[in-house]
C-alpha cells in the first residue's frame, strides 16, 4: 500500500502526488484557499476567506499604523511608514538609490552589482521580475508539454510501423497491385517504349504505392485520437458529478449543523428561563 501524507490545512491523508509542491494541500483546500496577490503589498499568500483580501503583515501593519499609502518609488499601496514601502527602504539601504526599470520605465528599479541576480541580463524592478519569470515558467511548461506529446506520439508511430510493416504493407502491396491489373494493358506501351530504350522498369514496382501504409497510420491515429477525446470527455463528466455530489453534501452537512446549534441554543435558552423561574419560586417560598 502507498504512503499517504497529510494535508497541511486539513490534515487528512492523501498521496504524495495529489498535494500539491511546496505547502502541501489538497485539491479541496487548494480551492477553498487559493494563492492570491495581497492587495497592499502584492505578495502571494494562501486567502483564508473571501472577505479577506491582504495578507497578515499587511493587517497586522494595517492595525498598528493605519491604511498605507503609495510608495514614492514602486507605486505599490505599501507605504505604512514614511513614503517608502518596507521592501523599497531596505533595497536602498542595501544597494543604494533605484534605477529606471527596463520593462516599467519606473524609478524602482535596485541594481545589486551582480548580472547573475538579474533576468536575462535586464534590470528589473520587484513587480517586473515576478511577472516576468511567471511568463517564462508557463513558457517552459507548455514547451516540455509539447515536446512530450509530440515525442509519445512519435514513439507510437515507430511502434505501430514496425508491428505493422511486415504482413500489412504486403497485404496493401498485393491489393493494390492486383486493383489496377485492368490498367496495365493501356500502359503497356509506355513501359515498352522505357524498356527498349535501355531502362529497366518495372511496372509491379512502378504502380506500388508505399504512401498507403502511412495513409492506414494517420487514419488509426486519428481513430485513437477521437478515442481517447471521448474518454477525457466521460473522464470530465464524472468529475463534474463528483464535485457536485460534494458540493450538495457539504451544504446538507452545513443546513443540518446550522439545524442542530439552533436546537442547541433553543435549548439552552429554554434550561436558563426554567432554572430563572425555579430560583424565583425558591426565594418566594423561603421568603414566606
Amino acid at each position: 500500500m502507498a504512503a499517504l501524507y497529510a494535508c497541511t490545512k486539513c490534515h487528512q491523508r492523501f498521496p504524495f502526488e495529489a498535494l500539491s509542491q511546496g505547502q502541501q494541500l489538497c485539491k479541496e483546500c487548494r480551492i477553498a484557499h487559493p494563492v492570491v496577490k495581497c492587495t497592499y503589498c502584492r505578495t502571494e499568500y494562501q486567502q483564508e476567506s473571501k472577505t479577506n483580501t491582504i495578507c497578515k503583515k499587511c493587517a497586522q501593519n494595517v492595525q498598528l499604523y493605519g491604511t498605507p499609502k503609495p510608495c514614492q518609488y514602486c507605486n505599490i499601496i505599501a507605504a505604512f511608514i514614511g513614503n517608502k514601502c518596507q521592501r523599497c527602504t531596505n533595497s536602498e539601504k542595501k544597494y543604494g538609490p533605484p534605477y529606471s526599470c527596463e520593462q516599467c520605465k519606473q524609478q524602482c528599479a535596485f541594481d545589486r552589482k551582480d548580472d547573475r541576480k538579474k533576468v536575462d541580463g535586464k534590470l528589473l524592478c520587484w513587480l517586473c521580475t515576478l511577472s516576468y519569470k511567471r511568463v517564462l515558467q508557463k513558457t517552459k511548461e507548455q514547451r516540455k508539454h509539447l515536446s512530450s506529446s509530440s515525442r509519445a506520439g512519435h514513439q507510437e508511430k515507430e511502434q505501430y510501423s514496425r508491428l505493422s510493416g511486415g504482413g500489412h504493407y504486403n497485404s496493401q502491396k498485393t491489393l493494390s497491385t492486383s486493383s489496377i491489373q485492368n490498367e496495365i494493358p493501356k500502359k503497356k506501351s509506355k513501359f515498352e517504349s522505357i524498356t527498349t530504350n535501355g531502362d529497366s522498369f518495372s511496372p509491379d514496382l512502378a504502380l506500388d504505392s508505399p504512401g498507403t501504409d502511412h495513409f492506414v497510420i494517420i487514419a488509426q491515429l486519428k481513430e485513437e485520437v477521437a478515442t481517447l477525446k471521448k474518454m477525457l470527455h466521460q473522464k470530465d463528466q464524472m468529475i463534474l458529478e463528483k464535485e457536485k455530489k460534494i458540493t450538495e453534501l457539504k451544504a446538507d452537512f452545513q443546513y443540518q449543523e446550522s439545524q442542530m446549534r439552533a436546537k442547541m441554543n433553543q435549548m439552552e435558552k429554554t434550561h436558563k428561563e426554567v432554572t430563572e423561574q425555579l430560583q424565583v419560586t425558591d426565594s418566594a417560598y423561603f421568603m414566606c
